[in-house]
């Protein structure tokens, strides 16, 4: 017995922080993701094992069958954590079994580096909630915690809206396909951001939640109306205004990139992962000689 499962990986445009309070987000999965394989046959244990974009292994350990205790393990902390997953997802649907499965081996790979932050935890969450046949974004919830949209990403192949709502959260399917974006790249900042930190700090700030995401909603709307590429640069550098204000931190151009001249706008958590830039192929030479070598157009990363 075979079985395959596959996640898109996820970029959220607008809404970082402000989503987790029910503000309208807009998000866009990648061309990049994770895949779960399932194979098996009768036996007491079961083997996972995690393979990187190039195919090496990165993790591997082997789990009881009957409760997902690990046996043994490449990483004992990589280990318990997926342990845990596994555990909450039988919590949420008690015929979740590799034993009525039929299963000894599971294959988990990513078709992405693991320090890009496009999704390696909430593609995971996506896939094990489809074997369990259970709702991922309470298998979220009781795992990594966070908004969700990057769920919604995961099982979405089109650009989509997402606002909090328990877990039923508000996913509209949109259009977001610019006749500019050959002027939109995705710059890797060459660190990866711890989002649980990130959001804990965002939650210990003290501002007027409404307003923000009333100015966040709005800035989602008109992006998604904007014809121009003038245009758009004026939102994004107006959302990063607004962000920089509330989480008391400087835009990562204002602190990175002040020289550049044209619009640079995080993506996700604050200080790592990718920003999207606006500018020619020319213009990235001013990323890659600055070191941040890892530059992919909008239509290499964007569904």
């Amino acid at each position: 017995m075979t079985k395959e499962f596959y996640s898109n990986g996820k970029l959220l445009l607008t809404g970082e922080y402000a989503i987790l309070d029910g503000a309208k987000g807009l998000a866009l999965p990648t061309k990049f993701g994770q895949f779960l394989r399932l194979s098996g046959s009768d036996s007491e244990h079961f083997v996972w094992t995690s393979l990187d974009e190039a195919d090496h292994i990165w993790f591997s350990s082997e789990f009881s069958k009957k409760d997902f205790k690990m046996i043994h393990a490449s990483d004992v902390e990589v280990a318990y954590r997926l342990s845990q997953i596994l555990i909450e997802a039988q919590k949420l649907n008690s015929d979740f079994s590799p034993i009525s499965n039929h299963i000894n081996s599971v294959e988990a790979k990513v078709t992405f580096p693991r320090e890009w932050g496009l999704g390696t935890s909430s593609t995971l969450i996506a896939n094990v909630a489809a074997w369990a046949n259970v709702n991922p974004y309470q298998l979220l919830e009781a795992t990594f915690g966070g908004s969700g949209y990057d769920i919604a990403c995961a099982t979405h192949n089109t650009a989509i809206t997402y606002q909090r709502n328990g877990f039923e959260p508000i996913v509209r399917d949109v259009v977001f396909q610019p006749s500019f974006k050959d002027q939109l790249f995705f710059v890797y900042l060459n660190q990866k951001k711890n989002s649980r930190q990130a959001i804990n700090s965002y939650r210990n700030l003290d501002f007027n939640k409404e307003e923000l995401i009333n100015k966040v909603d709005a800035i989602t709307k008109k992006i998604l109306n904007c014809t121009s590429l003038i245009e758009f640069e004026d939102l994004l550098n107006e959302h990063e205004a607004i962000l920089s204000e509330i989480l008391q931190i400087p835009t990562i151009k204002s602190s990175l990139f002040n020289d550049y001249p044209n619009t640079i706008k995080s993506m996700g958590a604050w200080g790592g992962d990718f920003v999207l830039t606006t500018g020619t192929e020319a213009d990235m030479l001013y990323f890659k000689n600055k070191g941040y070598k890892t530059i992919l157009p909008f239509s290499k990363m964007i569904l």
